[in-house]
């Protein structure tokens, strides 16, 4: 019986492809110039800001009443005057000092619990227990018991700006640490890493976008918190900060000088919020790639 004859593999036809002339090929067309002009962010919030400004100015003329709402023009007066005489500047690095001290002091707290919580069972049931109980109660409903325990002083304002920060940056430390991969803790074990080295090496950089997360929050809420509980303080001992120079100047009617001091509080928390904190993150996540 004869074996059938293989047949030769097929072979395709060659041929050449000639290059398209530069000019052939299809252009994106250029967006149009107004469009252009509104692709930057930075553009968008200025005008945003000049909306509201002018709003403001609008609001002010027709109520036209200085003691209710200073026009936009006033306000800048006040605000310009009290930074030309030192004391929006004294009033705002004495908020600032007390402000920078309680807010580590309650950051290093929550990372002592969070690393607490990812390396025992205690810890982690320690931190679900006060999480839950002292996360709801507002800081400032702790200013009577701050009094009643640390007195009128800076230990007070303490008391009430870790516990601003410590819950939310604690929350928000624990559940990157929970969204960590497997196979990355794993590889850290498979290196030797425990305890604390494990912590810093292995899960903090891997969560590092909700830490960040967790201290923009801690950072809102001490901030608000501390000028809350300073128009506390001014009424009670005569002394603060920028809460303080705020209520002063409402108790003497100087309503611009009120809103030059809200002003402050606002440029302060744009200054941290985009310099301070987009800086780290552009530094940081985005530059590892771990965030778009």
């Amino acid at each position: 019986m004869s074996t059938p004859a293989t047949l030769p593999p097929p072979v395709r036809d060659e041929y050449e492809r000639p290059l398209e002339a530069p000019g052939d090929l299809a252009i994106e067309a250029p967006l149009p110039p107004l469009k252009r002009i509104f692709a930057h962010g930075w553009l968008r919030k200025t005008l945003i800001a000049f909306v509201l400004i002018a709003a403001w100015e609008i609001a002010a003329r027709v109520i036209n009443n200085d003691l209710l709402l200073p026009t936009f023009g006033a306000t800048l007066t006040a605000f310009v005057q009290g930074v030309w005489s030192g004391e929006l500047l004294v009033k705002t690095a004495v908020s600032m000092s007390v402000l920078l001290r309680g807010y580590l002091l309650g950051a290093a707290l929550a990372f002592v619990l969070t690393s607490l919580a990812v390396s025992t069972r205690v810890g982690r049931d320690l931190l679900s227990m006060l999480t839950a109980m002292f996360n709801p109660l507002p800081s400032i409903a702790l200013l009577p018991l701050a009094l009643l325990w640390f007195g009128l002083g800076t230990g007070s304002l303490l008391f009430v700006l870790v516990h601003a920060v410590l819950w939310p940056l604690a929350l928000n430390t624990y559940s990157g640490f929970q969204s960590v991969p497997a196979t990355l803790k794993m590889t850290g074990r498979n290196y030797g890493l425990t305890g604390l080295r494990h912590v810093l090496l292995i899960l903090v950089p891997a969560a590092l976008p909700s830490i960040l997360a967790g201290l923009r929050v801690g950072w809102a809420f001490a901030w608000r918190t501390l000028i809350a509980a300073e128009l506390v303080f001014g009424a009670s001992s005569g002394s603060g900060g920028l809460g303080w120079y705020i209520f002063q100047n409402r108790n003497e009617l100087y309503t611009d000088r009120v809103f030059a001091g809200l002003a402050a509080v606002i440029v302060i928390g744009l200054l941290v919020e985009h310099l301070v904190f987009d800086t780290l993150e552009r530094v940081t996540v985005r530059r590892w790639g771990v965030q778009q």
